[in-house]
Parts: structure tokens; C-alpha cells; sequence
């Protein structure tokens, strides 16, 4: 189990609704699900089964119509975030419940500001009863509000609202004007917006306690105006008035520099409530100026100071219950990682410096991984973002750290990983970064995530590159990855010639030069694993001339046994699909691979395979074309080589069916097949009877055995065989139960 415990039930249960809405609704006329039947849901789960919908990503204008059920299903706190909602369905859906609060940041599908807050205010309670909205992100559309009574909605319809954020929209003077005369506002958001004057939030001057105003470009107003309209501000205990230090535009923030200097500078009865502000992305300050302002307020709490050259002062780590962003220390960085979420232009300068504290970690911190997954998150389309933040989650993850950390945040990271690899496919660094921090046995080998995903993004990747580090990385991660796919996904990965194409490419410019590296070996045993028990990828091998490249390979390589045993796997694969033994009838070939059956000096493992592949041939003679007399060699030869081998201690393959043995144990097949066939199910059986047990129940391969057994023309060394098998699984089912395994042919 995780370290962090199992998931809630309720969250359990909410995912399951959420996999089996097609089955629990039906479909109103106008294509919106409506379930079929509910049972008064607590209202806080209905708030969750919403939040889950969005962040599952199946929050649409079809499935929000269960909300519609305002009886049963009782929303207060609604999160459509980043959802495609269009206004229609979410005047249906939403509007008519007695909302508390509402998160519309950045959705898509024609949704605007407009668009929700006439919504709300045809709900007379929701005028009242929500206090709490956010539109990041949304055009306001302000000029299509309607007018009730004579008068034009607006932000002031929504008489409770307390919190309200609108950055990075079309924000104005006028439609800021109108926000300033709601009587309870405590919370304002208006960062990335085109205001150019301030003065309206004097008329909220004594209920507004937190003004977020970060980089408001378009500011037409003198230091000095600006300085006093702040100062009138009684209630505010929370200022951001913090810069992009990246930012490329008209206007260079002089204005609001020199404002922030001079309320540094300034009395403490400037803003005399003020426990926290940032000023981050600001130029001009002072270390000197910083700590006449943090020695003047003793009950400051936060001070923002990334990318402003002074979060170095000394005053700043003798206060122990002042919080700092900065880049003075990890405490500092990590600080920014947690408050910037929204920001990029901090997440990023944050990101560079854990990096750089990074770089030689010798313990496990997976607190830090979960900040810059966070990061990752936040701004999925970055390129600056992703760039630095891949680059730590390898410093973080790297050799055996992965191990100590949680696994389902390993997850998260391969999956974000991934994501990166997909959105930059052509920026080589990111994909480097990536495949750096993939390439790890533990993650690869134990940790759950998208395996099918990552192999085709790696062998996209692969088909552009030719670096050999990153070449060897590359194919490492494809060769396992295949090895772990569903039957379902390695066939769907093997019905694409595109790839056979590229690991065929590897392998041949590794055999023009005679190399044997890891490189040759991951690609070989890609190939392998990608043909088990696949026809069609056994025949787009075939067809991209894959058998001529092996035979050459075989002869080439006839001093090294690891490379003769992985080209020889793949031949048995080929040599399993019955339609393709007229491919495989090349005298030359069969001599050869027989020539490596009979020789005493190489090592089983590779004898073995070239039995199988000679097995499978000679199993079906009505389809032989080539002489009599090298088939009748063949079936002796594989008789009297079988029966001098010694049994294997360690694992040397392992099967995901038996399925193709069957033919080879049929009581009509010659001694010589039979004995090749009971012995690979011996061998497996001996090294892991539990596993194999019940596959061989399942797929009748024990009737065979007993059939072979009981047969009177069944040679003895094969009825031997058979009984030690039978006996074995008899011994495995007595004590424990089977199960079924779902591996492919051993991947290196």
C-alpha cells in the first residue's frame, strides 16, 4: 500500500459514478444525461461528484446536465474549471441551485462573463447567497448584459459577493467601477487586466481586504496617485502588487516600481492593517528599504520578493513567523512554488533555482516533487515551464530515489512527463529531460501509468535522433515498455510498420559495424516481445525485409549467445503463425539454425530457441517444401539434442499463453517435436508452478499431457516429461491457487 494510505471511499465511490454515467442516466431530448434515478445526495458529495467531473476532464455540456436535478443533487461550491460549458447549459445546469460559490476560470465553449452573471441573477437567491466567484481567464463580454427593469446588470447584481477574481480578463474602468459598489467585496483579483485607474476601489475602501493587482501594464497613474489611493485602503491586510520580470510590452512598470519603493520607504501608517505583500518582479528596491519596512511592521506574516535581488537581507531569517519568496534559500523557493501556482513567470524563476538545489540531492524529498508537479500542472502549455520542471522531476526521481517515494506520485510525474513529451514533440531538450527521467528500471518496471502512451511518444521521438546516449536511453525505455503492454495494445503497437521500421533500422546499423551493446540488446528484445503472439507484426517484420537482417545477424554474431538467443526468440515467434512458414522454408537458414541446435559447445539457452524454431516448422510437414531428408534430419537431430540438456536454474523465458505448444503436443506430432514442447513447459513450470499452473489448466495443455502419457506410441523421455508436470502443478493446486500470468518473453 502507498505511503500515504488508500483512497477515501467516497472518492472511490464518486470515481465509479463517474466511469458509469452512460449506464445511470438517460438521454433528454436535447442529448444532456439526466440520471436515471438518485437518492438524495449529501450536499457536500454533490459539490465533489462536480469537482471530480471537472477534474476527470468528462465535465461537458452533455454530462452537466444531471445538475439539473436541483433536488436530489444540492450544489453550494461549483467548480467548472477549465471545462467546455457553453451558456446555454450552464443557465440549465448551474444557475438554478442556491450557490455559495463558483469557480468559471478559463472555460471554453462559448461561455462569457456576461453569460453567467445574468444567469445567477435570474436566480433571486444565488443574488444573495453567492459570495464567492472566479472568471479567470473568461471574456466578459460586458455589452451583452441584459437590462432588468431599466437597469443594466452588472457585478453589483450579486449582492453577496465577498471574493471575486478576474485576472487575464477584458476587465475595465467602468466594469471595475461597478464591482466597487458591491457593500460586503473583501477579496479582489483583478491581476492581467487593462484597467488603467484604481480610484474606484475607494468607494470599497472599508470592507476591501485583499487586493490582488499583479502586472497591471496599462496603469495610467502617478506613483504618487497611486500611492494615495492605496493608502486610503483602511482595511487592507493583503497587497500583490507584484511585476512580470519577463514581460515584453509597451510599458516598462516604472510607475508601479516607484510606487513600491516609496511605500517601502513610506511611514508605517501607510496601510497600518498590511500582514502581507508582494512585490515580486519589482525593480529598484533596496536591501536597506526591506528591512526598514520589515523591522516597522511586526505583525507582517508575508513579504514576496522573487526576482527582485533582495530576498538576501538579513532581517528576513530572524523573523520566524515571516514567510518569504525569494531565491535566498530552499525555504524561500519552495514558498514561491506554493503561492505562484497562477503565476508563470515566478513558477519559472522559481523552478531554475530548485533546480539548481537539486542537482545533487542524496535524499528522498518527495514534498518538492508535488511542487513542481504542481507547477507542471498549472501551466501545461509552457514552454519555459516544462523545460525547467522536467529537468527536476529527473534531479528528484533520479537512480534510487524514485524508490522512497510515494507511487502514486510517481505516477503523476510519469504522467506529466509524458504530457511534456507530447506537447513539445520537435523541442529537444524537453524531450531529453523526459527520457532522462524515464529511463529507471523501478519507475518503468513498477510504477503504474500509461504504458502504451510513453511508447509511442519514445519511438516518435526515436525516428528524429540519432545522438547514442540518447539513442540507447530511447530504446531501453521502448524495450521494456513493450514487455508490459496488454495483448491488446502490443497488437495495436505491432500493426504499425512505422515502428517495426525503426527498431529494424537500429538493429541493422548496430550489425554493419559489429557492435554489441545495450543499444543492439534493447532493440532486439523490443522486436521480440512486439512479435509474441502477434501474426500481424510477425508479418510486417516479414515485410520489412526483417528475416533477411536476422539471417545475416545469426551468422554475424556467432560468437555471441545474447544476441543469438534474442534473434532466435523472434524467429519462434514468426515460426508460430502458421501463414508464414512459407517464408521460413530457406534452406540455407534451417541449416543453419539446425548447426546451432546440434552444437554441444553453446549454452542451452540459445540451443533451446533454435529447437523451437525448428519445432514449429517441422510440426506441420504437410506445409514443408523443402527436401525430405533435411526434415528428417531435423526431427532426430531435435530428439537427440533435447535429451542432452541440463536443467536451467535461472529464467531464461517466460510465456503469456501456451496456446502455440498445443499443436506441437498433439499424440500424432513426431517424438522429436513432442520432446521440445514438454520440455519448454517443464522448464518454465520447475522455475514457477503457481504461475503457470492454471494457465495450462485453462488452455487444456494438461488434457495433452495426459493424453501424451497415457498414449502407448508416446516415447518414454516424453512421457517422463509429462508425468513430472502433471505431478508438479498437482503438487502447486494442493497448496495454493493459481494464477495467471500476463508476461511476455523475457526482455533482456
Amino acid at each position: 500500500m502507498d505511503v500515504e494510505g488508500p483512497q477515501a471511499l467516497c472518492d472511490l465511490c464518486l470515481a465509479q459514478v463517474c466511469l458509469s454515467l452512460d449506464i445511470l442516466c438517460r438521454r433528454r431530448a436535447d442529448g444532456s444525461l439526466c440520471l436515471s434515478w438518485a437518492p438524495l445526495f449529501p450536499q457536500e458529495m454533490a459539490d465533489q461528484l462536480l469537482q471530480m467531473m471537472a477534474k476527470k476532464g468528462i465535465l461537458n455540456n452533455t454530462t452537466v446536465g444531471i445538475f439539473r436535478n436541483c433536488k436530489e443533487l444540492r450544489l453550494r461550491r461549483a467548480s467548472i474549471r477549465s471545462c467546455t460549458v457553453s451558456a446555454q447549459a450552464f443557465r440549465l445546469a448551474l444557475c438554478p441551485h442556491r450557490l455559495q460559490e463558483l469557480d468559471a476560470s478559463w472555460v471554453s465553449g462559448g461561455l462569457s462573463g456576461a453569460n453567467i452573471i445574468s444567469g445567477l441573477a435570474s436566480n433571486a437567491e444565488c443574488r444573495s447567497s453567492l459570495q464567492r466567484l472566479s472568471l479567470n481567464g473568461l471574456h466578459l463580454d460586458w455589452d451583452a448584459l441584459e437590462e432588468v427593469e431599466g437597469a443594466r446588470l452588472g457585478f453589483s447584481s450579486l449582492r453577496g459577493l465577498r471574493t471575486l477574481s478576474l485576472a487575464n480578463t477584458d476587465l475595465t474602468d467602468d466594469i471595475l467601477e461597478d464591482i466597487c459598489m458591491l457593500p460586503h467585496l473583501e477579496i479582489l483579483d483583478i491581476s492581467c487586466c487593462a484597467v488603467s485607474k484604481l480610484t474606484p476601489l475607494l468607494d470599497c475602501k472599508n470592507t476591501l481586504k485583499s487586493l490582488t493587482a499583479h502586472r497591471l501594464r496599462q496603469l495610467d497613474m502617478s506613483p504618487a496617485r497611486l500611492l494615495s489611493v492605496l493608502t486610503q485602503l483602511h482595511a487592507l491586510k493583503h497587497l500583490d502588487f507584484s511585476d512580470d520580470h519577463f514581460a515584453v510590452d509597451d510599458s516598462d512598470g516604472s510607475d508601479g516600481d516607484e510606487t513600491v519603493r516609496q511605500l517601502l520607504e513610506g511611514s508605517p501608517q501607510i496601510l497600518p492593517a498590511l500582514v502581507s505583500l508582494d512585490v515580486s518582479g519589482r525593480k529598484r528596491m533596496t536591501e536597506a528599504a526591506v528591512t526598514a519596512f520589515v523591522k516597522a511592521r511586526s505583525g507582517l506574516v508575508f513579504l514576496g520578493l522573487t526576482a527582485t535581488g533582495v530576498s538576501s537581507c538579513d532581517v528576513l531569517s530572524s523573523c520566524k513567523n515571516l514567510k518569504v519568496t525569494g531565491e535566498a534559500n530552499e525555504n524561500q523557493v519552495c514558498e514561491a512554488l506554493r503561492r505562484y501556482r497562477d503565476k508563470e513567470c515566478f513558477i519559472r524563476e522559481a523552478l531554475v533555482h530548485l533546480y539548481n538545489l537539486t542537482t545533487d540531492i542524496d535524499r528522498p524529498r518527495p514534498d518538492l516533487l508535488q511542487l513542481v508537479l504542481s507547477g507542471m500542472q498549472s501551466h501545461p502549455s509552457s514552454l519555459h515551464v516544462q523545460l525547467v520542471a522536467t529537468a527536476c522531476v529527473f534531479n528528484l526521481t533520479t537512480q534510487d530515489l524514485a524508490e522512497a517515494m510515494p507511487v502514486s506520485l510517481l505516477t503523476s510525474s510519469v504522467t506529466q512527463l509524458l504530457h511534456a513529451m507530447k506537447t513539445f514533440p520537435s523541442h529537444t531538450q524537453v524531450q531529453k529531460n523526459c527520457l532522462l527521467a524515464l529511463c529507471s528500471d523501478y519507475i518503468l518496471q513498477d510504477v503504474p501509468f500509461d504504458k502504451y502512451l510513453a511508447a509511442t511518444l519514445v519511438i516518435n521521438w526515436l525516428s528524429s535522433h540519432e545522438d547514442p546516449t540518447l539513442q540507447r536511453m530511447a530504446v531501453a525505455v521502448i524495450s521494456i515498455l513493450v514487455a508490459k503492454l496488454t495483448t491488446e495494445e502490443t497488437a495495436h503497437l505491432g500493426k504499425d510498420i512505422f515502428i517495426m521500421k525503426q527498431l529494424l533500422n537500429i538493429v541493422q546499423q548496430k550489425a554493419m559495424v559489429g557492435v554489441v551493446d545495450s543499444t543492439l540488446k534493447f532493440a532486439l528484445s523490443a522486436l521480440w516481445n512486439l512479435t509474441d503472439e502477434m501474426p500481424t507484426a510477425s508479418r510486417n517484420f516479414i515485410e520489412c525485409q526483417g528475416l533477411e537482417l536476422y539471417e545475416e545477424v545469426l551468422e554475424s554474431y556467432y560468437t555471441e549467445p545474447s544476441i543469438q538467443q534474442k534473434i532466435l526468440g523472434l524467429l519462434n515467434n514468426l515460426a508460430e503463425v502458421e501463414e508464414l512458414h512459407a517464408d521460413l522454408m530457406e534452406e540455407d537458414l534451417l541449416e543453419h539454425v539446425l548447426t546451432l541446435l546440434q552444437d554441444s559447445h553453446l549454452e542451452v539457452g540459445v540451443r533451446y530457441f533454435a529447437g523451437g524454431f525448428l519445432a514449429q516448422l517441422a510440426s506441420r510437414p504437410e506445409a514443408w517444401t523443402l527436401d525430405e531428408e533435411l526434415l528428417s534430419t531435423i526431427l532426430k537431430q531435435l530428439h537427440a539434442s533435447i535429451i542432452t540438456w541440463t536443467q536451467l536454474e535461472r529464467e531464461m523465458v517466460s510465456y503469456r499463453s501456451f496456446r502455440p505448444f498445443c499443436p506441437l503436443l498433439q499424440t500424432s506430432q513426431p517424438s522429436g517435436v513432442q520432446l521440445w514442447a514438454v520440455w519448454a513447459i517443464h522448464l518454465v513450470c520447475s522455475q514457477n508452478t503457481s504461475q503457470y499452473g492454471s494457465m495450462l489448466e485453462t488452455e487444456g495443455v494438461t488434457e495433452l499431457l495426459k493424453a501424451l502419457a497415457a498414449h502407448p506410441d508416446t516415447h518414454s523421455d516424453i512421457k517422463r516429461l509429462s508425468d513430472s508436470i502433471l505431478r508438479m502443478i498437482e503438487e502447486s493446486q494442493s497448496h495454493s491457487g493459481p494464477s495467471k500470468s500476463q508476461t511476455g518473453p523475457q526482455s533482456s
